[in-house]
């Protein structure tokens, strides 16, 4: 269905929808608000409300001390995943987008990963769509990463956008007389949209592309950082904790536009990462560390899908919470949609539940439930998939058919791997995994003929047009 197809049809069952729980006599006063801030490549221990005793963050700090910090909280495998399932509510296999979009290849590996499509597809429900026509204003800023022309935010729900993805922005777009700092600018942008729409329900996300390579800051953090002494078993490098400084300040001067409007109590303010930590760049360099995690950024250790999330929204999330329960960002569509009083679209269901419970009660009775990862590409680490069930986690690897089987609850740093001493659990998960991979869908990597050991690590450029490698 083409998009103006797909608006026309969604516009048109808006009147279903009201009856199915939405009031069109609500007050916009009494409406929610939303706003999602995305960091990127932000791991899991980057924070020091998780527990980094070199960076500075008291903007982040703050906002946990007044909300709620999850502990156990995925993303999807990499940076366009997780964003195709924030837009969506879907787990990303569902739209093969597994990989970075466009990804990249290795010619010479063992296997051939299935291509990633190089947008989220135009019928995809989006959050924004599902806000939007209830009468939310909405507005995106920052990173999209889920497509070019003709599939941006501006696509797909979104009403006031303004795309970009580097640390810098040009006078070309920031219309200064010199360059400047993209998670500054960005946020005067969100700053004036919340003024803007204040005295309307509003979605709003903020997708910056702090902390990701190559890494910059201004001159004064940049000195602020190489004169800060360094702490044993941190990377404590300078370039990182000055662009986290600028991520902070940014979180800081929305939370103060959000209070300053009198709509604390009406916003629910939600901080993520898109995927773990970036350990190590392709030359080895040292960026960060996701300990006690193992892993980083493109595997399916914890330390590459386990990322901070915190949540604030005084009145409903009791301040200074922890919550232990494994989340999902599939789970925040969820969350607002619930929170909205909206049902998702007819036969679109979403892969996330609601969080409310937890919201208000972070030990508060959850369903029990399994989640999966779909990475079936080289990044960091071979294809594979993983299952996590209560605190059983598998993971799966493709190359070889190798599986590794860790005890989360007692190895969250995964370890010891349990396998070959519990045959029963194992089998129970892999046959769960394949399961869902088939139900879903989920593309698969095949065996490669032009396999050469010698080259196998070898990575090819180039980009992909829909299923090609050029």
């Amino acid at each position: 269905m083409k998009y103006g197809m797909k608006r026309i049809a969604r516009l048109g069952g808006f009147g279903i929808l009201l009856s199915g729980g939405f009031s069109l006599s609500l007050a916009a006063a009494d409406r929610p608000n939303f706003i999602v801030i995305l960091a990127d490549d932000l791991g899991w221990a980057d924070l020091p409300c998780y527990g980094n005793r070199f960076h500075e963050t008291p903007a982040i700090d703050r906002l946990a001390a007044e909300g709620m910090r999850f502990t156990c909280f995925y993303s999807g495998a990499v940076c366009s995943p997780t964003r195709s399932n924030l837009q969506s509510g879907r787990h990303e296999a569902r739209y093969g987008i597994t990989q970075h979009i466009p990804g990249h290849r290795r010619p010479f590996a063992k296997l051939i990963d299935p291509a990633v499509p190089l947008q989220l597809p135009l019928e995809a429900e989006t959050l924004a769509e599902r806000l939007g026509a209830a009468g939310y204003a909405t507005g995106y800023f920052g990173k999209w990463h889920l497509g070019g022309a003709g599939f941006g935010p501006a696509e797909q729900g979104w009403k006031t956008v303004l795309e970009f993805q580097k640390h810098e922005v040009p006078p070309a777009v920031s219309g200064s007389e010199g360059p400047r700092r993209a998670a500054a600018f960005l946020t005067e942008k969100a700053v004036d949209f919340i003024e803007e729409h204040r005295a309307e329900p509003f979605l709003l996300q903020v997708s910056h592309y702090a902390v990701h390579l190559p890494l910059s800051t201004t001159p004064a953090l940049l000195e602020k950082y190489r004169k800060r002494e360094k702490v044993p078993g941190f990377p404590c490098l300078p370039e990182y904790a000055g662009l986290l400084e600028e991520l902070d300040t940014s979180v800081g001067d929305i939370v103060a536009a959000v209070e300053s409007l009198g709509l604390a109590e009406k916003t629910m303010i939600v901080l993520l990462s898109d995927n773990g930590g970036l350990v190590h760049d392709q030359s080895g360099k040292t960026y960060t560390s996701n300990a006690p995690l193992r892993g980083e950024k493109g595997t399916l250790y914890e330390g590459g899908i386990r990322v901070p999330a915190i949540v604030r929204m005084p009145g409903l999330v009791p301040a200074g919470t922890v919550c232990e329960e494994p989340s999902v960002t599939t789970d925040i569509p969820s969350t607002v949609l619930d929170l909205a009083g909206l049902a998702p679209a007819e036969g679109e269901p979403l892969d996330g539940l609601s969080l409310l419970p937890l919201l208000r009660d972070p030990v508060a009775t959850f369903p029990h439930r399994t989640l999966y990862w779909h990475l079936p590409h080289y990044h960091h680490g071979t294809p594979a998939s993983a299952i996590r069930r209560g605190e059983w986690k598998l993971i799966e690897f493709f190359e070889d058919g190798a599986v590794e089987l860790y005890k989360l609850s007692s190895d969250v740093g995964e370890s010891k791997g349990l396998a070959a001493e519990n045959p029963a659990k194992t089998n129970e998960l892999r046959e769960a995994l394949a399961a869902w991979r088939s139900a879903i869908g989920a593309r698969l990597p095949v065996p490669n003929p032009d396999h050469d050991p010698a080259r196998a690590k070898e990575m090819e450029g180039g980009k992909r047009k829909r299923g090609v490698v050029e």
